[in-house]
């Protein structure tokens, strides 16, 4: 069911209202105005882009889609809103933040300053500004570090070891680098020979959610560009961010349907666990003596489904259950804009928070989307792991 449907009770907010509404603004007899009608608009401005009626409606209306496209023609020839630049091109103000990432948070977090860029971006005054960190770059200690186990033997990767690539998205490379520092300790735990992005890349990810679809083909084809080696090679393609893998699994089709190292990148990316459980089969995760709850991300259950996650956990031995808590109701931007965050907040409350809040001191959160941990941390004390935080952790220790 429709996760803004679930908070609001409206027929306006529903999966059916939203695509009668599209329909009667195609027919162009009933509605005024067309693409700039302020009542498709509204009713549009709840979705959370969570792809799940795409996946669980019997005819596949794909509202995330819809409404991306919807916005493109409502803002066409028209000034944005400041924080559709802010949010939609988080990845350069990220880039930039992490040359100081320090001073930025300091800055971020000074009670005066933070206030008044809440109130430009209209952002909800109980939300925290994620902060910026480093981003991750493997060094000669990581990479002596982050060697082949076997045993209690340490053994270099050999020099024809497969290559994997990992994918350096916005939210872990420069908010969350633990994640990615795990998930190259981990592709070379399993024997892959692991490579990064030797440039500034983004799958344009939020660019969707404010129907910035001609800065988004940009951002693909420069992607496109920069992979060419891989996909000429077949290279799997990692992702850590299921936001991100989406992206490549849908978006990028549609949005470039003709360009042929789409549909290759399509067919080489994987989550991490989709990875190790398909394309590496020798790969033994760690033993676990542990309580794990795991919260999987709208992306990650509508478009590349929660099974190879929930099979890896299991196999390090784990008592591991699968929340059946649906969207976090953070999605991105939308739990941060002052206007959505009661529906975000009932979204979360609804069986997410109330499990966090509830479980053992000993048990471990697994949800590997940025928001998602995003709106645990803005509600909890609970700091939640990403399922390669998860595999790494034994071998850290």
């Amino acid at each position: 069911m429709c996760p803004s449907f679930m908070a609001t009770g409206e027929e306006l907010h529903s999966t059916r209202g939203r695509a009668h509404l599209l329909w009667e603004l195609m027919q162009g007899e009933v509605l005024p105005d067309q693409w700039k009608n302020k009542q498709v608009k509204e009713s549009l401005d709840l979705c959370l882009a969570c792809k799940a009626c795409k996946s669980e409606c019997p005819v596949s209306v794909d509202m995330a889609t819809y409404k991306s496209e919807f916005l493109a023609h409502h803002y066409e020839g028209e000034s944005r809103p400041l924080s559709h630049y802010a949010f939609g091109r988080i990845d350069v103000f990220a880039r930039l933040a992490s040359y100081a990432p320090h001073l930025v948070n300091a800055i971020n977090h000074t009670p005066l300053i933070s206030s008044i860029m809440k109130k430009i971006l209209h952002i909800h005054p109980k939300r925290t500004f994620p902060r910026f960190a480093k981003p991750f770059t493997p060094d000669r200690r990581h990479a002596r570090d982050a060697r082949r186990l076997r045993g209690n033997r340490r053994i270099p990767l050999p020099a024809d070891a497969p290559e994997v690539f990992l994918w350096a998205d916005t939210f872990n490379n420069y908010f969350h680098p633990s994640a990615m520092r795990a998930a190259h300790q981990v592709l070379t735990t399993a024997g892959f020979r692991v490579t990064l992005p030797t440039q500034h890349l983004c799958c344009g990810r939020p660019l969707y959610d404010f129907g910035m679809l001609d800065t988004a083909k940009d951002y693909l084809l420069k992607t496109l560009n920069a992979l060419t080696p891989q996909l000429q090679t077949g290279t799997p393609i990692v992702v850590l961010e299921p936001s991100c893998a989406s992206v490549f699994r849908d978006e990028l089709t549609n949005l470039l349907p003709h360009d042929p190292r789409a549909q290759k990148l399509r067919d080489q990316t994987f989550l991490l666990s989709e990875f190790l459980v398909k394309r590496a089969p020798h790969y033994k995760p760690p033993q676990l003596d542990e309580k794990i709850l795991v919260h999987g991300h709208c992306h990650h259950r509508a478009t590349m489904g929660m099974q190879d996650e929930i099979a890896l956990l299991r196999l390090t031995g784990a008592d591991v259950e699968l929340l059946d808590s649906g969207c976090c109701g953070m999605a991105g931007p939308f739990g941060f804009e002052k206007d959505k965050y009661t529906v975000s907040q009932t979204l979360a409350n609804r069986v997410l928070l109330p499990a966090v809040r509830n479980k053992a001191a000993n048990t471990i959160l697994v949800t590997d989307g940025f928001s998602c941990a995003e709106q645990v941390t803005q509600n909890t004390d609970t700091k939640p792991m990403h399922l390669a935080e998860v595999l790494a952790k034994p071998l850290r220790d």
